[in-house]
């Protein structure tokens, strides 16, 4: 039985990332993942504004002082730990995960402008980097920016990162466009080699004790799959580049039908956070198990089999009718088992 799957460009033994979080900081938990049997890691982010930030300290460290004696008592910067600059560090860590494991790594670049931040890019390349994924989150906050402005930061934002590398580039989208369809075809002619559908964005809470909003990471459940469907399901052969689906994949069963609608590879966050390493092979075992119950000997063999290309029932991706849905409800198989 062939579970391997080719993304971008990479030959991969089954279609399981571990995607960017606390797992795959470390090169001790990034070889527990690969033990595990994950095929490929997104390393955790490496943020444009902590890059900035570090950059203006060092900054204000070198040139602040031009008039200063250096047998002065505060000359040396109290705010600046020069063993702490986390964007060597991250480098650093690039080129100990590669000596440590045999799966592709891509390193996380997170940031929302076009600013010099993007020579990162070249560098995370340089320490070692199998491809690259570029996380651009922005929501604007102007109401008179309109959307064709956004959309152009972005593609703008992803033609300067490839400029400087020569390794794949993927990009995280978010499902905030009012056409993705669109706009994946804008990343792909910027030099994309392929789309992660979709990013999981923070949620946005207030603190009744400071009176202040807060951010919350959010952990998916399979629920949250449905999008991600849709929209491999949409793209699946309409671009030449990889596809990821990348919200609410928790079990076999969601990896099964994310490769069916269309998708080269599944992305793992929040199952991983919360039941460990090992689930990595119970993931592996449903999908063989399921195979062979259904005939199949390849991943390649059912991939997009379910897609908006093959499918018997176009408007499952093609029309939003919640009538219909509801028309057609299943009470046994759709009512939540605590209602029935």
């Amino acid at each position: 039985m062939d579970l391997s799957t080719s993304y971008l460009g990479f030959e991969l033994k089954n279609p399981l990332i571990a995607s960017a979080s606390p797992l795959t900081s470390s090169p001790e938990s990034i070889k527990k993942l690969e033990d595990n049997g994950i095929a490929a890691v997104v390393l955790h982010s490496l943020f444009e504004e902590q890059i900035n930030h570090e950059l203006q300290q060092l900054d204000h460290f070198l040139f602040s002082h031009n008039e200063s004696y250096a047998e002065a008592i505060d000359y040396l910067p109290h705010e600046v730990d020069f063993e702490n600059l986390q964007a060597d560090h991250y480098l650093k860590e690039i080129e100990e995960i590669k000596r440590s494991i045999d799966i592709p790594v891509i390193a996380s670049l997170n940031g929302v402008s076009s600013g010099g931040w993007v020579k990162y890019a070249s560098k995370l390349q340089e320490a070692g980097a199998d491809a690259l994924e570029l996380h651009i989150s922005y929501i604007p906050t102007d109401i008179d920016m309109d959307s064709a402005t956004v959309e152009k930061m972005y593609v703008d934002t992803v033609s300067l990162v490839k400029e400087h590398i020569s390794i794949p580039l993927t990009v995280k989208m978010n499902r905030y466009f009012s056409n993705p369809a669109n706009m994946a075809k804008r990343f792909v002619e910027s030099g994309v080699s392929g789309l992660t559908l979709f990013d999981n964005p923070v949620t946005v809470d207030i603190d009744l004790m400071t009176l202040s909003s807060v951010q919350k990471a959010q952990i998916t459940t399979s629920r949250q799959l449905s999008e991600s469907l849709r929209w491999c399901g949409i793209l699946y052969r309409k671009l030449p580049c990889s596809l990821c689906a990348g919200t609410g994949v928790h079990t076999g069963a969601d990896v099964l039908k994310a490769v069916i609608s269309g998708a080269d590879a599944v992305s793992l966050a929040s199952v991983l956070l919360m039941k460990g390493e090992k689930e990595v092979q119970e993931i592996l075992h449903f999908i063989r198990h399921w195979m062979e119950e259904n005939e199949y000997q390849s991943i390649s063999q059912m991939k997009g089999s379910v897609s908006l290309e093959h499918t018997d029932n176009p408007s499952a991706y093609e029309r939003s009718s919640y009538m219909s849905a509801l028309q057609n409800f299943d009470r046994d198989s759709d009512l939540p088992r605590r209602f029935l």
